[in-house]
């Protein structure tokens, strides 16, 4: 295809989103044509798009990404800071608080690094000039747009990453319409600059994707054999029965619900592999970002951000 048809598509592809905004939402056409005329095709978002550096790394580097002493330190101190709304939460919604904390630690450093692309430069060279995966960008394009006018926002201004995602949770657009909440009771939904609104959207966020409250996440086991391997590699969705265990070779001093659903992952360390066992609720944080690795990064981040707590806790009482 020559970059002259190319050019053409895109800018057919264009006029037709135009008009599916206008007609199926009432946008004016003409304010649209000039929101286009203002937009980027960014080869940096491209770029960044096709090679994912996350993908390519084992889990010991992976963790060491997001289990560094400031990041747990700066947890702490987020957990202090906001500790009356991240029980809000919890009490409303069943998450942790240190759930919570680590989400937002392991997507922006606690809301420090939130991206610095327009959304519309992501979505515009994403939905017209990445066709691997335009439809859902397009989507997202359009969900942006729905979200801007429901809440007053200057499409224009609004920054978040490479890939569109917005704010302290980096919500993609869909999900902010979704599961985005004004927590603080202003009647604006701000997930860049509020981190009350923030705390709640990620809390109802896990909530309306079946977060068990008070149930386990993960728990570390040994194995015996190699039968193990059947169920190793197939898909984050717990499909293991908790009765099929010992046929496996899988012991842990967990324990587990009768018939209750789990999924065995490995995990590569420098000399040697781990293995753990996942409840439900560990497939609920891969709901956020489908990635093994990026769960067990927000547990344990959380799980060291409790234990610094607790341990504070305690030399206090002594």
């Amino acid at each position: 295809m020559s970059f002259a048809q190319a050019n053409t598509d895109v800018s057919t592809m264009q006029d037709d989103f135009i008009k599916k905004m206008a007609s199926q939402y009432d946008f004016d056409s003409t304010s649209l044509k000039k929101l286009f005329d203002q937009v980027i095709v960014s080869e940096t978002i491209l770029k960044a798009i096709s090679k994912p550096a996350e993908k390519r790394l084992p889990w010991y580097k992976y963790r060491n990404i997001f289990l560094k002493k400031k990041r747990i330190i700066e947890g702490v101190e987020f957990l202090d800071k906001n500790r009356e709304k991240l029980e809000a939460a919890e009490k409303q919604f069943g998450v942790p608080v240190e759930i919570i904390t680590a989400i937002i630690g392991v997507e922006t450093f606690y809301g420090r690094i939130a991206g610095s692309y327009r959304v519309v430069d992501a979505l515009n060279t994403l939905g017209f000039h990445y066709p691997k995966r335009a439809a859902f960008f397009r989507n997202e394009f359009e969900q942006f747009l729905l979200l801007a006018r429901e809440q007053g926002f200057d499409p224009l201004t609004l920054k978040g990453s490479y890939a569109g995602a917005m704010g302290m949770p980096q919500f993609i657009s869909s999900s902010y319409r979704h599961y985005a909440i004004d927590f603080d009771g202003d009647n604006i939904i701000d997930i860049w600059n509020n981190p009350d609104d923030a705390i709640g959207s990620v809390a109802n966020y896990f909530a309306e994707h079946g977060w068990q409250k008070d149930k386990p996440v993960i728990a570390k086991v040994t194995l015996e054999g190699d039968k193990y391997k059947s169920v190793l590699g197939n898909g984050l969705k717990p499909d293991v029965d908790e009765s099929e265990l010992e046929s496996l070779g899988i012991k842990s001093n967990s324990l587990f619900e009768k018939n209750e659903k789990l999924k065995l992952f490995e995990y590569e360390q420098k000399n040697t592999n781990e293995h753990w066992l996942a409840h439900k609720n560990f497939y609920v944080i891969t709901r956020y970002n489908h990635s093994h690795l990026y769960a067990m990064a927000v547990y344990q981040l959380a799980s060291e951000i409790e234990k610094r707590i607790n341990k504070t806790s305690q030399a206090l009482e002594q």
